[in-house]
């Protein structure tokens, strides 16, 4: 086995949003850094969150009401946001010629809503400070016990450093390099690893009405699960229908609490397409539009009926109960009724979660309490700290995950840097 020459100060283990921020951050304090990346270029995941849009954090400024977002883990996190938070977020990225825009429910996106943009400044952040980037050099051994780290092998090299920095990310998306790698090495050296389960992630369903909306995305939309047909909750905001069920910002903060209810038996849920209007207002509406229409058929209107582009799905859900060649002027009172009551609860089957490949989280990774969070740095291993997806911290979409990532990796590079 040969040995790399160069001593580094801090070896970063992946190049994702954490490791660059924390590796750009202990360059600016002076600091030799060395990152090492499996993937061929850095920020692969990064290139495509939210949609290749890049929710890059949520835009609220108050910690004491952004942080019980995550759930069990804000008592943790107070001294962590108050070194770098949404604000010194806003800052970091602004000042480095990146306008952001606060668009619905706080979420914040770059103002050309391009993700590489996100990436480009990360990655001059790192080339200013003069980081040495190895990419296509996957780490297959972590030298050292829970003493310290001694060195870091990738293929036939070997690169010490005086600390190390693992920022490997979880297991969503393992197409991207995400494939649990930093949890095993982790759990050699001691430390006790939350399984990894996919929290945010879409829902498959069974109906065929439902796929032919594949694409379609709808605002202010209303879903309400049961389980064994006793309701269990609902929930109100934007939808994606998908080729294999739901995805969207709704249906993603609500996947948790379904992933529960399978453990209880058959779950559905029923999606009202008008969640401000009432069953009477809503067929009031519908009169109107049949006496504009009274002697075209139930099919060619159905579009003045319903969401936009949901008419072709929603008509193959009328189809099974209604004939839809029958003109509007012949439809009976009690098939109007079926068409509103219809619109009020389109019926869904849950017949899972997607898998790691399709979530945006994966709740997991190092218990908090091994953790010094006010650095970083593990309690287990002297010369570790550790970033971003590899600690067991559950958050829902709207970018409270992009924004533990900078603050993680930043406190880290920052403490590092010292």
């Amino acid at each position: 086995m040969s040995f790399i020459k160069a001593q580094f100060d801090l070896i970063v283990v992946g190049g994702g949003a954490s490791g660059l921020m924390a590796a750009g951050r202990a360059a600016e304090c002076g600091k030799r850094v060395l990152i090492l990346e499996k993937n061929r270029k850095v920020g692969e995941k990064l290139r495509i969150t939210g949609g290749g849009r890049c929710n890059i954090t949520n835009a609220e400024f108050d910690a004491h009401v952004l942080l019980p977002a995550y759930g069990k883990a804000e008592q943790f996190l107070y001294s962590l946001f108050a070194q770098f938070g949404v604000k010194e977020t806003f800052t970091f990225f602004e000042s480095r010629g990146l306008p952001i825009v606060v668009q619905a429910r706080k979420r914040a996106f770059p103002k050309t809503e391009k993700a590489p943009d996100v990436l480009r400044v990360l990655e001059r952040y790192v080339h200013e400070g003069k980081v040495t980037v190895r990419t296509a050099s996957p780490v297959t051994r972590v030298h050292g016990t829970k003493a310290g780290i001694t060195g870091v092998s990738s293929g036939k090299e070997t690169f010490r450093a005086t600390d190390y920095l693992f920022a490997t990310g979880s297991v969503s998306h393992p197409e991207m390099g995400s494939t649990g790698d930093g949890l095993k090495w982790l759990r050699d050296l001691g430390h006790i690893i939350k399984k990894s389960t996919p929290t945010i992630v879409p829902l498959s369903t069974k109906e065929v009405w439902s796929k032919k909306l594949a694409g379609v995305s709808l605002s202010f939309m209303k879903i309400t699960f049961f389980v064994e047909g006793k309701k269990a909750f609902s929930g109100t905001g934007k939808i994606l229908f998908t080729h294999f069920g739901l995805s969207g910002p709704l249906i993603l903060n609500s996947a948790e609490k379904v992933a529960d209810l399978l453990h209880g038996g058959l779950v559905t849920a029923m999606i009202d397409a008008y969640p401000h209007t009432d069953l009477g207002a809503l067929e009031r509406n519908i009169i109107t539009t049949f006496d504009k229409n009274k002697n075209k058929t139930l099919k060619n209107i159905i579009k003045e009926l319903v969401p936009d582009g949901t008419g072709k799905g929603i008509l193959l859900l009328l189809g099974e109960g209604l004939d839809i060649t029958k003109k509007v002027h012949s439809i009976t009172k009690e098939e109007r009724k079926v068409i509103v009551r219809t619109l009020k609860a389109l019926p869904l089957t849950v017949t899972g979660l997607m898998g790691f490949d399709r979530a945006v989280v994966a709740e997991g990774g190092v218990l908090l309490e091994e953790v010094d969070m006010r650095t970083m740095r593990s309690k287990k291993v002297p010369n570790l700290y550790i970033t971003g997806d590899l600690l067991h911290i559950n958050r829902p979409s709207g970018g409270y995950s992009l924004q533990l990532c900078w603050s993680t990796g930043y406190v880290a590079g920052d403490h590092a840097g010292g």
